[in-house]
């Protein structure tokens, strides 16, 4: 479907010209016409899949800017998901002079108090920093007319429910609500049915996500090879673009130091990072001046950044939903890309569990050698120069006097062979580097993931890191605000699996609420 035919205001349609879409994703066209037409939408889809569009242009489209009050509220699990909402609802809405305020922990309390003074029609931000807010009484709501909790399952995850439901109440009761979420556990469909009105759940199946367009590999190997293979692997592959991903922020960092140490333009992200560094470091990636983006999941989680050609999964996740967020980075916008997951001979019980998900087979890749890797070397260097010489050929004059000098004591050959000496890297000489061992994934008699129960918080997080129970808390998922962790009773860790015990749900106002399940063509 074109965004022409989603009847969108003109300056919204100007916009989304300008932004170079023509044709709206599957989620954005199921799910715009009904929030256009003021229905509750459950949106269910990966990351990757334009939802901030789908919830984005519809809010945008009923925005009256003669009317300077908050009018809608978005609610995202990270700060670095709410920054890059605020940004794509201000280049939508720019030609509508529409103004959106950010809120998120880690940052200049009073810089936002001052934001919100300027009455902004949108407000996005995350859960701590908005109660926050509305403690101080600094962020209002009682004019609120939509409202969209985005990530909703992460937010679950994170252990958010009590803050969204205080929000929430803040919040007048009629309004639209529009909430999109990877999986559909119970937790997410009983906030359907608690807070809003007949939601309609529109559900994009797994064959329309990304994940396709990604051919998907891995390597096995012991902890202590993966770094040279990966660096091999970089040398033969030359990725465009690429993120790897560790378990761990000590991993994180030792990575980071050793491509650096190798000569690879690569820097790292994890929650232990001030708010400031880590955006300085997304914003380079972003630019092109870091080749490599080295992070953990939480801190990588949400990322918008187009371009990715490659994913390396230095470390297999401990939980499944982590590795489609994870290769969700790539094969975007209709493009295709690269996973490689190393993965150590006991782990591999781990990996099948991952195929299962995702219904796709990875392909075994063998490790290049340090042969492979130096030609792979050799044909960066040479299309490296001469893409060097078709800029520059026009301003080499001043230097032919100079060159002849170096031909008469030297063959073309021999100043060739030296130019490429000093473009390429020799695997040969790579600079040793080593990398703390983690402990392998703790592996059980089924060979794969513990999905749900007491037992994912407790000792599995041998690896400090994906474990969404207890571990992945470590890297400061919850930085920027205050939590009873008594709300993790409220939390369902099982997957996508769906239930429907809730039609019973006792609520205030005794209206009996539910799904309309909408026939999708692709179903």
């Amino acid at each position: 479907m074109k965004f022409k035919e989603l009847k969108l205001s003109p300056e919204l349609l100007l916009a989304v010209e300008r932004a170079g879409f023509e044709e709206a994703t599957p989620i954005q066209a199921q799910t715009i016409p009904l929030a256009l037409n003021g229905r509750d939408v459950i949106g269910q889809a990966q990351t990757g899949t334009g939802k901030t569009a789908a919830f984005g242009l519809p809010m945008l489209d009923k925005i009256d800017t003669t009317n300077n009050a908050l009018q809608g509220l978005v609610i995202s699990p990270t700060r670095e998901l709410a920054i890059q909402t605020q940004e794509e609802l201000y280049r939508l809405g720019r030609d509508k002079k529409i103004r959106v305020q950010a809120v998120y922990g880690g940052a200049d309390i009073g810089r936002q108090i001052r934001g919100l003074k300027d009455r902004p029609h949108i407000v996005v931000g995350t859960p701590g920093r908005m109660l926050d807010h509305i403690n101080r009484h600094t962020l209002k709501l009682e004019t609120v007319e939509t409202l969209v909790l985005d990530e909703a399952d992460e937010m679950l995850n994170m252990g958010f429910l009590e803050d969204i439901e205080k929000i929430i109440s803040k919040v007048p009761a009629e309004r639209q609500t529009l909430l999109f979420s990877a999986t559909m556990p119970d937790a997410i469909k009983k906030i359907g049915v608690k807070f809003m009105r007949d939601p309609e759940h529109v559900k994009i199946k797994a064959k329309e996500m990304t994940a396709d367009l990604i051919d998907q590999y891995y390597v096995r190997g012991k902890d202590y090879e993966k770094f040279d293979i990966m660096t091999r692997l970089f040398d033969v592959q030359t990725p465009d673009l690429a993120i790897v991903f560790g378990r761990t922020k000590r991993r994180v960092d030792e990575l980071a130091r050793g491509l650096e140490a190798r000569g690879y333009k690569a820097e790292g992200i994890h929650g232990d990072l001030s708010q400031q560094k880590r955006m300085s470091v997304l914003r380079s990636f972003k630019r092109g001046d870091l080749d490599i983006l080295v992070a953990t999941d939480v801190a990588a989680r949400g990322l918008d950044i187009s371009g990715v050609t490659h994913v390396y999964n230095y470390d297999i996740p401990q939980d499944p939903e982590s590795y489609v967020h994870r290769i969700g980075r790539t094969g975007r916008a209709g493009k295709g890309g690269m996973s490689v997951t190393f993965v150590t001979p006991n782990e591999m019980g781990y990996l099948h569990v991952i195929e299962n998900l995702t219904k796709k087979r990875m392909n075994p890749l063998r490790p290049p050698t340090e042969k492979e890797a130096f030609k792979g070397q050799l044909g960066a260097a040479m299309e490296q120069i001469q893409s060097q010489m078709e800029e520059n050929s026009d301003s080499l004059e001043k230097y032919n006097e100079s060159a002849k000098e170096l031909l008469a004591a030297y063959s073309p050959e021999e100043l060739a062979a030296l130019l490429l000496k000093t473009t390429a890297k020799d695997p040969a000489d790579a600079v040793p580097v080593k990398i703390t061992p983690e402990r392998p994934l703790p592996s059980n008699k089924k060979g794969g993931f513990n999905r749900g129960g007491g037992k994912r918080s407790g000792g599995n997080n041998r690896g400090g890191g994906n474990n969404r129970g207890g571990g992945r808390s470590k890297d400061n998922y919850r930085k920027d605000r205050d939590r009873n962790s008594s709300n993790n009773k409220n939390k369902n860790y099982g997957g996508s699996k769906q239930h429907s015990n809730n039609k019973n749900t006792n609520r205030s106002n005794d209206k009996k609420r539910g799904f309309v399940i909408r026939s999708n063509s692709n179903d």
